[in-house]
């Protein structure tokens, strides 16, 4: 594992303080995600590299390292590579919501696939600590990795069928291949946020896309101009989502507890 890197020590606020040693290095897609877990954690302190924000802070007594990546793997690898150099964190996590395609999970669960595969040919991944699943499924549960939101039952089930994997994100293949080539290993922590059966918004695939604060409220104004319901739908989305932030932060807190005592 690569020790502290410059990018890190140059650009740090608080007094130029070294990051800590993490337990664990957490990455979130998008801010939804984290905003329940940064309000449980404690001694937090805001650290800046690369131009990416990170923070730590103690959960249930665990020092952790967490950060927003942005969504899609380009911008989830680029972060994980600076947490890893900056905190050599013990294990890495990848959280945040996750699409069902297995018409066993529904919205609310959490899930800890076994493995990551690509939507190319790459080779699957192993997680670590992955469970077996609602009705036990054979072999565990199966993400995938997609570079869109999958947005339909039938674009759901075509995945599905095609992959044979249970669950969809955006950006975990990449945390785990970048943790993997650092030696580190790598779990996922997902809520289900949309089941098979649910189709999303279509405004959702264009929100979803790398772009500032700003734009994104640009775009979602313009959905709404073109689409007036719109403003319906996502205000659900976001509800559902609020919800699905506080389930997610009560598994993070429970696996964090599961970690070693620091020495």
């Amino acid at each position: 594992m690569s020790g502290i890197q410059p990018e890190f020590t140059h650009d740090l606020a608080g007094g130029g303080r070294r990051p800590l040693h993490a337990a664990a290095g957490i990455l979130f897609a998008m801010p939804i995600e984290a905003d329940a877990f940064e309000r449980m954690a404690s001694d937090r302190v805001e650290l800046h590299a690369g131009g990416l924000v990170f923070y730590e802070g103690r959960i249930a007594g665990r020092g952790v390292a967490w950060c927003i990546t942005g969504v899609g793997s380009l911008a989830a690898a680029r972060a994980t590579r600076l947490l890893i150099d900056g905190h050599r964190p013990r294990v890495i996590v990848s959280a945040g919501f996750a699409g069902g395609l297995a018409a066993s999970l529904v919205r609310g669960a959490v899930v800890r696939p076994v493995s990551v595969a690509a939507d190319d040919d790459r080779p699957a991944i192993p997680l670590a600590s992955g469970d077996a699943g609602p009705a036990g499924a054979a072999g565990g549960l199966r993400l995938i990795t997609a570079c869109r939101v999958l947005r339909t039952p039938a674009e759901k089930r075509a995945k599905h069928e095609s992959s044979g994997a249970d669950l969809v994100d955006m950006e975990t293949h990449a945390i785990a291949s970048v943790a993997a080539t650092a030696g580190v290993p790598c779990t996922a922590i997902r809520v289900i946020s949309d089941d098979a059966q649910h189709e999303l918004p279509r405004e959702v695939a264009a929100l979803a896309e790398p772009q500032s604060a700003m734009r994104r409220l640009g775009t979602a104004l313009g959905a709404i101009g073109r689409r007036p319901r719109a403003a319906l739908d996502l205000w659900r989305l976001y509800e559902h989502a609020v919800v699905d932030g506080r389930t997610l932060a009560a598994a993070l807190a429970a696996f964090c507890e599961s970690l070693p005592q620091e020495d």
